[in-house]
């Protein structure tokens, strides 16, 4: 008995920490799994975004998953990204689409397959998803605008860098932006117009296009951060800083440097860190069974000299990744 009394202990404890181990696989494999999906990876903006919706996730205690493309312009590459996570059988989406018609059939199907997906940053042109958690992109260019007109007195003449074809976020801030000044400012004239794209360099030479093609031009509005840091070096190397006023879009630590020293003279400033955070915590909550708002507004906010040292701007400007 003696001897046969160590043997059944170990067996005891062995069918103890067997039994735990099931129990720990069975809680891993229903905790829930929710992909946030950006329109890139490669700038502060969405970096911003993953840190909120890592919050949001840590709070609800589900697993978030985060990949998305590098270059803001691989549509297909973002729709192979969903199909992945729909072979996963991720519990739900939270997505920034690139593209605002050709995501369409991606949103869709998950609705289909009764995938929960809640829509980020950029609108798109279906009602099949849950939720619409962004910026009031109209609303941020009748801000910038509005400061324009301010700055130049309502009178002058400037140009605007453009994003790119399709992207429904900053379409609206361009078009808030240019429909505001032909209202409100008749005496602004916007001479010319053009897309700066995905990247800082072809937004660099866009803006070097534009300003030796217009050389008198006053002020200068770009609508998101990698054309905001192209058309900021722009004006660096063309020799401009200081001399024509800019408003540019989004943060970076270039950008908000560029507005201490006076050569930008202000940005509108999303909260991207409240847009993920919103996006999962929506996302949750319909996954909790509960209703939801069909759209929640995450703001925007004028950034200037005069301000940032405020406790609403500072607030705002903690939780932006590498903008310090």
């Amino acid at each position: 008995m003696k001897k046969t009394l160590p043997i059944i202990v170990l067996v005891v404890i062995a069918v103890v920490f067997i039994w735990i181990g099931i129990a720990n696989k069975g809680k891993s494999q229903t905790k829930r799994q929710i992909a946030v999906i950006p329109k890139g990876t490669s700038h502060i903006f969405w970096e911003t975004i993953r840190s909120g919706a890592e919050k949001a996730g840590a709070e609800a205690g589900v697993q978030i998953f985060w990949n998305g493309p590098e270059r803001e312009s691989a549509r297909e590459k973002q729709i192979q990204i969903i199909e992945d996570f729909i072979t996963q059988k991720v519990s739900g989406i939270v997505l920034a689409p690139l593209d605002d018609k050709a995501l369409v059939p991606s949103v869709e199907k998950l609705y289909a397959k009764n995938i929960p997906c809640v829509i980020i940053d950029s609108g798109i042109a279906t009602d099949k998803y849950v939720s619409f958690v962004a910026t009031d992109n109209y609303k941020g260019g009748v801000l910038a605008a509005r400061r324009m007109g301010e700055i130049l007195n309502g009178k002058g003449k400037i140009i605007v860098i453009k994003y790119a074809p399709g992207s429904a976020s900053t379409t609206q801030r361009e078009e808030g932006f240019i429909n505001t000044i032909g209202k409100e400012f008749p005496e602004i004239k916007i001479v010319d117009a053009k897309y700066g794209m995905d990247t800082v360099e072809t937004s660099l030479q866009t803006t070097e296009d534009l300003l030796m093609k217009n050389p008198p031009v006053d002020g200068l509005f770009a609508c998101n951060e990698s054309t905001s840091v192209g058309a900021l070096r722009a004006i660096q190397s063309q020799g401009r800083a200081g001399k024509m006023k800019m408003i540019g879009f989004d943060v970076g630590k270039l950008l908000i440097e560029a507005v201490k020293n006076g050569i930008v003279d202000s940005l509108v400033v999303q909260n991207p860190y409240k847009m993920g955070y919103e996006g999962v915590k929506t996302l949750v909550a319909r996954l909790d069974g509960k209703e939801v708002p069909r759209q929640i507004d995450t703001g925007a906010t004028l950034v200037t000299r005069d301000n940032m040292e405020t406790p609403q701007v500072k607030e705002l400007l903690k939780d932006y990744v590498g903008a310090k």
